[in-house]
């Protein structure tokens, strides 16, 4: 098989603007304009407010959508550099410049990599299949094709994600976002459809962006696997977003973890410093003992995690760089690091699995998104399919024009009240689901 090359992967054509010329006024590379126009975004912005694993902040702040993908932009951003310096090693600048550009382009599709989940966490996203599954909304299943169905059944953030992204919605620009085709690339951790899920449920877009992904793999020469028309191999660069997400979220939640007091600072001391040995984890010990404040602590120690991790990763990726190029890489970053860090990690997955996702804060999260985010598709189904009820008329000046609340097909309806929830945030859906309920006015 014909490996893939980076000098077609790292491409900075735009998306729904092939054939239009930027004019450019500054210095900053197209990549880089790619993360300042997410960073300057109406749905990056809707992020602060919605929920990560734990609930929105009380007198403790914890993180939300947003923290965390910044986060995840900054290690990505460190993991990319770090792979660019030693691929550069390997290439001659002259033959490969643009690999300079791999931190920014990772960095900027870690900061997009969660635009598509609706609220209340990775609950949402099962409380939308479950709507379709099981719910009320099984009553569509006739209305739609057997492939259009897969998709309302396993929804899924990713592919809602590469949706928003380059979806052309009502007064939008052509192309969406017009992201470069490397950064969307980056983006899509499963490039298959629905048809073709794992056994999570996980796919990488909706039928709508099937022939979007298509131009866009083609483009870059990304392998396309010839017994499914719609399953590609991975950009090589999803594995730097994917480990910066691994790593973020399985660090940072432990860190929470402990400043609600799910764990005491003992066990999340001891989670830590089991990834390390040896005369790093005597300068690392020296270093604790200097410091008094417990948070000081754990963030320092959860610093020094982090940084092991980015290493391990970065050195995996260049390792396996030719299966990374022919789509034969198994398993992610995370997976394939030393014994030692594959088994700190585990544990710290462990601890969190049984103190952390099965706390009753996180579990009263997911009871309220499943009510919540029933109720909003309930009713707004019920309006775009029967426009002419004066009920509807009435949710009607609740959904934004952008909308496509008159598609020509079911499925196109469906997809509009999902781009409707998808854009909210956990307080603008509460506030929703009590007005429709009838349990919040305006104050008088």
């Amino acid at each position: 098989m014909e490996p893939m090359k980076w000098e077609k992967l790292i491409s900075a054509k735009r998306f729904g603007m092939e054939d239009y010329q930027e004019e450019h006024s500054h210095e900053r590379t197209l990549f880089q304009r790619d993360y300042d126009r997410l960073i300057f975004s109406a749905p990056f912005r809707r992020l602060q407010n919605k929920t990560q694993v734990f609930p929105l902040p009380g007198s403790v702040f914890v993180h939300n959508r947003l923290t965390h993908s910044l986060e995840v932009s900054s290690v990505g951003r460190s993991l990319g550099t770090q792979v660019s310096q030693k691929l550069l090693e390997k290439y001659p600048l002259a033959l490969h410049p643009k690999l300079t550009e791999i931190g920014s382009i990772v960095s900027t599709a870690c900061l997009a990599h969660d635009l598509g989940n609706p609220p209340f966490g990775h609950s949402g996203e099962s409380a939308v299949s479950a709507y379709f599954q099981e719910g009320n909304g099984a009553k569509y299943a006739s209305l739609v094709t057997p492939e259009e169905w897969h998709d309302l059944i396993h929804f899924e953030g990713n592919a809602n994600a590469f949706r928003l992204l380059t979806h052309q919605f009502k007064g939008r620009r052509k192309g969406g976002f017009a992201m470069t085709y490397s950064t969307l690339g980056s983006i899509v951790k499963y490039p298959y459809s629905s048809l073709i899920c794992n056994e999570n449920g996980k796919f990488g877009f909706f039928q709508t962006e099937q022939e979007s992904f298509r131009t866009i793999a083609e483009e870059m020469g990304i392998i396309s696997l010839s017994e499914h028309p719609a399953h590609y191999v991975r950009h090589p660069l999803v594995y730097l977003v994917e480990a910066a997400d691994d790593i973020c979220y399985q660090v940072m939640d432990i860190e929470d973890a402990h400043k609600l007091k799910l764990l005491t600072t003992q066990e999340t001391l001891d989670l830590f410093c089991h990834f390390f040995t040896g005369a790093r984890l005597e300068s690392i010990n020296r270093v604790l003992q200097m410091v008094d404040d417990e948070n000081e602590r754990v963030a320092y120690l959860r610093s020094c995690v982090i940084g092991k991790l980015v290493d391990e990763c970065a050195r995996v990726f260049v390792e396996h760089e030719k299966a990374l190029l022919t789509g034969t890489f198994e398993k992610s970053l995370i997976k394939q690091m030393s014994d030692e860090a594959t088994k700190a990690y585990e544990a710290c997955e462990e601890v969190a699995f049984a103190k952390i996702y099965h706390s009753k804060d996180v579990i009263d999260i997911e009871l309220a998104g499943y009510k919540i985010i029933t109720t909003i598709l309930d009713n707004t189904l019920q309006a775009i399919f029967n426009p002419e009820k004066a009920y509807s008329k009435v949710i009607f000046r609740r959904i934004p024009q952008q909308y496509e609340t008159d598609a020509p097909t079911a499925y196109g309806k469906i997809l509009c009240s999902l781009d409707y929830l998808s854009g909210m945030t956990d307080v603008y859906a509460l506030d929703m689901f009590r007005k429709i309920n009838g349990m919040s006015l305006p104050a008088l």
